[in-house]
């Protein structure tokens, strides 16, 4: 207990540290006079079929926000990448802090006798490299928030063709690695998890790897609208898919799909 009560207190000691200096960085970017007058992207919302909680066997609907904005050439805001900061360009290649967002665990289905594990903001830092229709990137991020603690490390590439004037392409493959106290706070079952669920206590040794692909279809209805179509598959490896919440109650594969419909400015 002891030992928790420190960990807490400490994250929440770099929380405080670090949100003023976010502040103050985005504050100074935001003032300068290189990133251009005005907002653009696009807005909408859409839904997805998707697993409960990462490592569910279990799907259900819900809806999907669509947000996709860029001030200048410096700062960019998206549901999967959150809030970037476009610090450091060279030629085809960009470093960008961010502040992020992990999702926790839902303790709904078969693991509804389990604590909840809250997500929460994370701050890290991409680079990337752009080559033709190609962008790769790698990143690595922490939490400072909410009850995942760790660290995740990801590469991926996405591709964006057109097909014709009013459809584009996308592929997305990427890996994931999160490390042993990440894989702890989404895969671990607890004593008291394992009392109250029946289920074997577990405490993961190493983190584990994810692997996955995303692929979409885009059609432009008209200069402003946008109907997408999007599907994906991930598979996990390691400690994650050793754990019962994925070996016993749920399966290593995920997939999800959806569509979306966005308007852009």
């Amino acid at each position: 207990m002891p030992t928790t009560a420190c960990c807490s207190t400490l994250r929440r000691a770099t929380h405080k540290r670090a949100a003023p200096l976010l502040v103050a960085a985005f504050g100074i970017a935001l003032s300068a006079p290189t990133w251009g007058n005005s907002w653009q992207g696009s807005l909408g919302a859409g839904a997805t079929y998707a697993p409960n909680y990462l490592g569910s066997d279990d799907y259900d609907t819900r809806l999907l926000p669509v947000l996709n904005l860029a001030y200048g050439d410096l700062l960019s805001i998206n549901v999967r990448d959150g809030i970037e900061w476009h610090a450091v360009r060279q030629g085809n290649w960009t470093a960008s802090p961010f502040i992020g967002y992990t999702f926790g665990r839902d303790n709904k289905g078969d693991i509804s006798q389990f604590e909840k594990v809250d997500g929460g903001a994370t701050l890290g830092l991409r680079v990337s490299y752009q080559q033709g229709p190609w962008r790769y990137s790698v990143a690595g991020s922490t939490p400072v928030s909410g009850d995942v603690e760790g660290a995740k490390f990801s590469a991926r590439a996405a591709l964006r063709m057109p097909v014709n004037q009013r459809t584009f392409f996308t592929l997305s493959p990427s890996v994931t690695y999160s490390n042993e106290k990440w894989t702890d706070s989404l895969f671990g079952v607890s004593a008291q998890d394992s009392a109250r669920s029946g289920v074997a206590s577990y405490t993961p040794d190493s983190g584990y790897w994810r692997m996955g692909v995303n692929a979409s279809l885009s059609y432009a209805l008209t200069p402003e609208w946008t109907a997408t179509s999007f599907i994906g598959t991930t598979y996990l490896t390691g400690s994650a898919a050793d754990s019962p919440i994925v070996d016993e109650l749920g399966s290593e594969w995920q997939a999800l799909g959806g569509i979306s419909l966005s308007y852009r400015f």
